[in-house]
């Protein structure tokens, strides 16, 4: 009985993270309340707080999740490339990026929301998540094919994240001001190709 319990309350928790990162992206942090992210779920109230004792970890594990699927992504499409010299591979990167950008707004929208702030969960997600990505950027990624002056890398990986991201994240305004609707399967390739040329010629 135990065993049949256990992925229906795995299947739960899944449904309930996955509302949370949308409703974290949508309104961020403060904006977003469990009661809305049970709605959201088909659930209650009370199995959020039964899987996560506190809105902070709930975020934690959207956090994860959203950051998870982009390292998995990544990982699998350089592991065919592994042959390739690395300006190939750095683009190819740039490139999965922008596809995983396009597939998930939410991805810049949470990053947005919690860089503009200084508490533990900004601590928490540099520390945790974007540190690691950074360093592999700035050692094995663009910042070594492209020899980018050192100084020069922080401002190299803020325009490779918004380059990448802001045009899906505000694909609505995109549309209006310009006429492109940025979520095509053209206009994701080509913009893919835009900021991979764009970063490393």
């Amino acid at each position: 009985m135990a065993d049949a319990a256990q992925p229906v309350a795995a299947t739960r928790r899944e449904r309930i993270v996955e509302a949370a990162l949308e409703a974290f992206a949508e309104k961020g942090y403060r904006g977003a309340s469990t009661r809305e992210i049970a709605e959201r779920a088909g659930t209650n109230q009370g199995l959020i707080t039964y899987h996560f004792p506190s809105k902070e970890e709930l975020w934690r594990a959207a956090a994860d999740r959203i950051m998870g699927r982009l390292g998995t992504r990544l990982e699998r499409r350089l592991d065919t490339l592994r042959t390739e010299e690395p300006r190939v591979r750095a683009r190819e990167a740039i490139r999965e990026f922008v596809r995983f950008s396009a597939a998930h707004p939410e991805l810049f929208r949470l990053m947005a929301d919690e860089g503009k702030n200084t508490d533990d969960r900004m601590r928490w997600l540099v520390d945790t998540h974007l540190k690691p990505r950074y360093e592999r950027f700035a050692q094995s990624g663009v910042g070594r094919v492209t020899e980018i002056d050192e100084s020069l890398l922080p401002h190299a990986y803020y325009v490779m994240a918004g380059a990448a991201s802001l045009i899906f994240a505000v694909a609505p305004e995109c549309r209006r001001l310009t006429g492109l609707d940025p979520e095509t399967a053209e206009a994701v390739e080509t913009h893919a190709e835009f900021v991979a040329r764009l970063l490393v010629p």
